[in-house]
């Protein structure tokens, strides 16, 4: 069984651990982001219209899959590693695998037949990624019971994620393209692969690591009968509770964003800028805010509480990218600095979200606690998962969606490349979809969710009194 000790004092050791868990995970699921696309485009040259269909079936199946996998994890018994951790461990190595198939590109084969194994390797990746993020996000909340420690979590596993995100975002333009005679850069898919790999072996490394470091100290109630589990009177229960399903829109938009950006800046930096290689430095200006801010997350937390900091961040994230857009207006679009500038004070109105997010959930996820009375953490973060999947898929189908919009050629890319006019409006969608989207999620967080800084104080007071009740 779980070791039942004390529910807090959290060390610098599970911190690590904890960072380790989504570094893992980001150090292949970065990949998606920054060139599953353009392998599918460049590479593959599988039409658009095909990857909008590829990625909303994959999404259907998650329909099916991370509910299931939630509750099958909140049905079992622990075992004598704890409730989650062995799920992470015995997921990591197909992880590992899938990612390498993923991004793999067999000569000889016909279009029809790239297809069929972009589905296959695509969807198979996607099942591992399930098997080892949704027992992870679950893992915080037996972590600790308390507040404070629970945003340090969050901020840990921001920074986590930012490193495992840095290989695909910014070593990886540095060496995966060619330059063609013409002058042209391309994407090597040898060379995508051989990383690939690498960061493969990587990852099954550091979830062991993190299955070594981490310690779940919160075991289930004694009163709670994990055979009486339901997971319809679980969904009943989590319809009710509007901070989590506000905070699974907000997450849905926030991934999508994410994933939609680091997209269309590759596009726009190698067609737009012909400066693949600058792609590195969009991932700069979004984590160096986080590295300013993260002495004095704690502090601003306590002073102004999550949901106040977030939002008022959103809002001026959202201004920063309407001032990008408005930028096409001027010369100064065609400065590439003027571009990084503007995407720092972006990442630097983001920031609050990124590092409190899972902080946000953890608070959600006990909200839930306090209205049904049972713990059920891995079904509430695999709907939660399951959300912010559907902004991956919001991203898929709506990149490649406006791509097609703006007539951006695959047959073009490895020879002449694309036209001044489409290289123009994949500057406007790189921007103002951007701002559109922040604005959305600002009023969604700070007029729509609930869980203000006194709401909190007021909620865990509550929770506390019931525990000490017989």
């Amino acid at each position: 069984m779980v070791e039942n000790q004390l529910t807090h004092g959290i060390t610098i050791k599970d911190k690590i651990g904890y960072a380790l868990g989504d570094m893992g995970g980001l150090l292949t699921f970065g990949l998606i982001s920054s060139f599953l696309n353009m392998f599918y485009t460049d590479v593959l040259q599988i039409p658009l219209h095909q990857i909008m269909i590829l990625m909303f079936i994959a999404r259907i199946w998650d329909a099916i899959n991370d509910p299931l996998w939630g509750s099958f994890i909140d049905s079992r018994k622990p075992t004598k590693y704890g409730r989650f951790r062995p799920y992470i461990l015995g997921a990591s190595i197909p992880l590992a695998i899938a990612a390498v198939l993923m991004f793999t590109k067999i000569p000889g084969l016909s279009p029809a037949q790239y297809l069929i194994f972009a589905y296959i390797t695509y969807i198979f990746y996607g099942m591992m990624y399930t098997g080892t993020n949704i027992p992870f996000g679950s893992l915080a909340s037996v972590i600790t019971d308390d507040s404070q420690e629970r945003s340090s979590l969050s901020m840990w596993r921001s920074i986590g994620a930012g490193f495992g995100g840095l290989p695909a975002q910014i070593l990886l333009p540095l060496f995966v393209y060619t330059t063609l005679e013409s002058g042209e850069k391309i994407l090597d898919s040898k060379k995508l692969t051989l990383a690939v790999a690498v960061l493969a072996v990587l990852t099954v490394l550091i979830y062991y690591l993190h299955f070594k470091l981490s310690k779940e100290r919160i075991s289930l109630p004694p009163k709670q009968n994990q055979s009486e589990y339901s997971i319809v009177k679980s969904i009943k229960a989590l319809s009710k509770n509007k901070p989590f399903i506000v905070l699974c829109v907000v997450s849905m938009l926030l991934i999508a964003f994410q994933m939609y950006t680091q997209t269309t800046y590759n596009y726009l930096l190698k067609n737009f800028y012909n400066k693949p290689g600058w792609y590195a430095f969009t991932t700069v200006c979004t984590y160096l805010p986080m590295a300013c801010f993260l002495p004095f997350m704690g502090k601003l937390i306590r002073r102004f509480g999550k949901k106040e900091l977030c939002s008022a961040g959103l809002l001026f994230a959202a201004a920063v990218n309407i001032i990008m857009y408005l930028i096409r207006f001027t010369p100064l679009i065609n400065n590439p600095v003027v571009f990084l500038v503007m995407l720092l004070f972006s990442g630097t109105g983001q920031t609050f979200l990124v590092l409190e997010v899972w902080a946000l959930v953890m608070d959600v996820i006990d909200y839930h606690d306090f209205l049904s009375g049972r713990r059920e953490e891995g079904t509430a973060y695999a709907f939660y998962s399951f959300t912010r999947k559907l902004g991956q898929t919001l991203a898929g189908v709506g990149t490649n969606a406006l791509l097609g919009v703006i007539g951006y050629d695959v047959n073009a890319t490895q020879t002449i490349g694309q036209t001044a006019e489409v290289n123009a409006k994949l500057y406007d969608i790189s921007t103002l979809i951007p701002a559109i989207v922040l604005t959305v999620m600002f009023v969604l967080l700070g007029f729509c969710y609930n869980l203000s800084k006194k709401r909190l104080e007021e909620l865990h007071a509550q929770m506390d009194q019931q525990a000490e009740l017989p």
